[in-house]
């Protein structure tokens, strides 16, 4: 199936709107009642009508027909839950009474009747007024309850918080209950103020929450005299002064920085931060990697290699978010940050006299023949880097008269005598900002492991899915962000955490954000859409603080093929034009777009660098070849890289060689063309009773069995050949062929290491470390540069307040990211 960029546009969304009050309507209208409102007043209008010219001006579309009903305008069908249909009205009031007592006001808050069984519905009652067919009827805008928005009973959210919506309904006026209560704050408020306000009221509301792409904002300003087609509102003057800062002074604000740190978690070999990073300076933000953090030492080798300015730390994110908390309080310590209210623990080293009581303890130990003493320390983490088990700060050291040989690991229990050295390591960190302490970070960006979803994972526990280990980083990603509160948060992780248990972990993930106060939106971006010769549906989802604006999602600039399957109930997710927009994107690309122009290698090659050989043959060739000072458009004197970095592929073992030399070298050869195998009728794979079964130098069979048995005879995927005119599924992280597609089309191995970072993105001078499966493991794992370099510059734009956080896409400048005029057609043809 093709793809041309485009959604289905009337698909809905995870959670269409609160339980529609559909049912109360059809009560009333079929003139049932229950038995204890019989004797009640029948409801009505109190007050004089509002004037004929100012209701024309304020509800048009009510009176635009004399009959009863007309069809929705498109203004108002995105905010009208029965938008095919519109009641026309005789005239608007401003207030009503019900059950003969209660008084409604316009822009009174209200419960309203629900199903039986069911909590009564909360809305915001936007206009009150009598139909041509002389029924009286309320608008109601809704809030949502959590549970009835996308985020269900994953992440349990304060029960007294609603979320304002832009929904409305027309229903009958006996539907209203009660009045309510509801305050509306800032998403920002102070605590103490907002525990105070929430004690007086039955619900407070300190967001918005917008169906497409599940997103959570600031609430809007404040527009009491808003027709039932627009959108609606804080209800009293007093909540105005509660709301944000307008978009004037945020954006002002934004403006004056022009750089911007970021921190990336679980950064393999720092794919998404190199793309986040060179799509920001596109648009106008210098967005620096400062630190990263990753538990595959080969991957943390890649990155410091091409990023020596970012701080990069192996270890797990558990204990860098352990180390962060021990530094705030090092850094309390030497008065470098306000302690608060904290009372601080002693440290070792806090003894004035500690110099004396270790001078004694050594002269009384008569064992110890040598002295030690610090003489400066060196790095810091938690957790002995040797004894993974052992918990707790620990110090490299150098010791004073000692060469770096002996150089140590130290847990700081046993540092009392080394005070100066401490706070000079600390000051000297915390002025070279070593580790971010709260406030430092403007961005984290990160993809945490969620294996236990994976469908190789035979335990998978359904019911609870946080409570498998393997999901728990999860969990790590979102403490990490609430202890450093980022300005922007963006997390990324594979399709299936919006699939397995029901979605769960991605809807915990927006929930956790949302509970943390951030804005918050869920989007799903093919990689292919972006230029690129794979498919591959990653989900993203962005967090804002109140203060900022919500990045949007840029919408795709290339066509692609689909592949896979999007999940059903966030289909409306993915991140496409409308069906039936009239756009054109840039073709599809293919494998011969990204890695016609490299030169050919064998089987055994072991060169990590080589000549190019010739020059690049298209426009993806050309722009993956550009150094990373001429894609940030720098001027520098010299002539681009001429060496092709990692062009080698994963060395067959001689059986599995000989096979891929047997494969044919055509569109679609596999090894159902070696001899022995039969296709039937079906599709399926048998053995061929009339040939006799070929076996390899070392007595295997040509044809192993896997390959036959392999989804039970039905894949063509074994020791498949890809095609110039075809694409990639996804660029996986394992380079065997035995059950998937990745033999070069025309040359007897597989794709090497180089070739499937092409097919990533990544540009030739980003060069991997590690052995080659490692290597393998790190292109893999990584989001696709052009994906993060497009959300880069959707992210600058958000950052510098010049983005719309109420609508969910926006479209790339034309050409993108080929934008920078300064750069030269021919720049990357000096090493050919």
């Amino acid at each position: 199936m093709h793809m041309a960029g485009k959604r289905n546009n009337k698909t809905k969304p995870s959670t269409a709107s609160p339980t529609s009050p559909s049912s109360s309507k059809k009560l009333k209208r079929e003139g049932v009642k229950p038995e204890k409102e019989a004797a009640s007043p029948d409801p009505r209008f109190v007050g004089n009508p509002v004037p004929e010219d100012e209701a024309r001006r304020r509800w048009p579309n009510r009176y635009q027909s004399k009959g009863k009903k007309q069809q929705a305008s498109s203004k108002s069908s995105d905010s009208k839950d029965d938008s095919d249909e519109i009641i026309s009205a005789k005239c608007h009031y401003l207030q009503a009474e019900v059950d003969g007592h209660i008084i409604y006001n316009l822009y009174d808050d209200a419960h309203v009747k629900a199903e039986d069984g069911e909590d009564s519905y909360i809305c915001r009652i936007v206009e009150l007024f009598e139909g041509v067919d002389a029924t009286l009827y309320f608008t109601a805008q809704w809030y949502y309850r959590a549970k009835d928005t996308v985020i269900k009973d994953a992440y349990p959210l304060e029960k007294k918080r609603v979320f304002f919506s832009e929904i409305q309904n027309d229903n009958p006026l006996d539907c209203l209950l009660e009045k309510l209560k509801i305050v509306r704050l800032s998403l920002n408020e102070d605590l103490e103020k907002k525990k105070k306000a929430i004690l007086s009221c039955n619900y407070y509301c300190d967001m918005q929450y917008l169906l497409p792409y599940s997103t959570f904002v600031n609430l809007p300003p404040d527009n009491r005299k808003a027709s039932s087609g627009s959108l609606s509102t804080i209800s009293s003057d007093s909540d105005v002064n509660m709301v944000c800062s307008d978009d004037a002074e945020v954006c002002q604000n934004s403006k004056n920085k022009s750089e911007a740190s970021l921190l990336d978690l679980y950064s393999g070999c720092g794919a998404m931060s190199t793309g986040l990073c060179l799509g920001a300076n596109m648009s106008g933000l210098n967005l620096v990697t400062r630190w990263a953090v990753d538990l595959n030492k080969f991957a943390c080798e890649s990155l410091s290699f091409n990023h020596p300015e970012t701080e990069v730390r192996n270890e797990s994110a558990e204990d860098f978010l352990s180390l962060l908390k021990e530094w705030e309080k090092l850094c309390m310590r030497f008065c470098l940050v306000s302690t608060g209210e904290r009372k601080l623990e002693a440290y070792p080293f806090d003894t004035e006299d500690s110099d004396e009581n270790e001078q004694d303890q050594n002269d009384e130990d008569e064992d110890d023949d040598e002295i030690f003493e610090v003489e400066k320390i060196l790095q810091i983490c938690y957790g002995d880097p040797k004894e993974k088990d052992e918990p707790g700060l620990h110090f490299k050291v150098k010791w004073k008269n000692y060469g770096p040989d002996y150089d140590s690991w130290e847990p700081i229990q046993g540092l009392g005598n080394c005070r100066e050295a401490m706070e000079e390591f600390v000051k000297n960190g915390y002025k070279s900002r070593i580790l971010p302490l709260p406030g430092d970070v403007d961005v984290i960006c990160g993809g945490p492991p969620c294996q236990g979803i994976s469908g190789f994972n035979r335990f998978r526990n359904i019911n609870n899915p946080l409570e498998d280990e393997k999901n728990k980083q999860l969990i790590v990603f979102m403490d990490i962000v609430n202890y450093l509160k980022p300005k922007f948060v963006l997390m990324e992780n594979v399709v299936d955490i919006l699939k397995f248990a029901g979605g769960f972990l991605g809807r915990y993930a927006l929930g956790r954000l949302i509970e943390m106060n951030y804005q918050t939106r869920l989007g799903m971006m093919a990689a292919g859409a972006y230029g690129l010769p794979q498919f591959r549906m990653r989900a993203f989802l962005w967090g804002a603080q109140a203060t900022e604006k919500l990045p949007q999602y840029p919408l795709p600039t290339h066509d692609v093929i689909v592949r896979g399957v999007v999940p059903v109930e966030f289909e409306g997710h993915t991140v496409a034009f409308d069906e039936g927009s009239n756009v054109e994107l840039e073709r599809k690309l293919l494998l011969e777009d990204a890695i016609s122009d490299l030169p050919s290698i064998e089987n055994n090659e072991h060169r990590d660098e080589m000549p190019y050989g010739k020059g690049p043959q298209t426009e993806f060739q050309r722009l993956i070849r550009l150094r990373k000072d001429e894609i940030l458009g720098c001027k520098v004197v010299g002539k681009s890289c001429s060496l092709l970095y990692d062009h080698r592929p994963l060395e067959l073992n001689n059986d599995d060689y000989q096979r891929v030399c047997r494969i044919p070298k055509k569109k679609g050869a596999n090894f159902r063309d070696l001899p022995g195998v039969r296709v039937r009728p079906d599709n399926k794979v048998e053995w061929d009773p009339e040939v006799k079964r070929v076996y390899l130098d070392s007595g295997k069979p040509l044809v192993p069995d896997y390959a036959m048995s392999f989804v039970n005879g039905s894949s063509s995927k074994p020791f498949a050949r890809l095609w110039w005119d075809e694409t990639v599924p996804t660029v996986v992280t394992r380079a065997e062929p035995h059950n998937q597609a990745i033999v070069h089309p025309t040359q007897d191995r597989v794709l090497s290491i180089r070739e499937n970072a092409r097919l990533q993105g990544f540009p030739d001078y980003y060069k991997l470390f590690g052995p080659i499966k490692e290597r393998y493991i790190q292109v893999g794992n990584a989001v696709a540069v052009p994906v993060a370099r497009a959300l880069g510059y959707s992210l600058s734009l958000a950052f510098q307040g010049s983005s719309s956080s109420l609508e969910p896409l926006f479209k790339l400048p034309e050409k993108f990211p080929n934008v920078l005029d300064n750069i030269s057609s021919t720049s990357s043809e000096e090493g050919s």
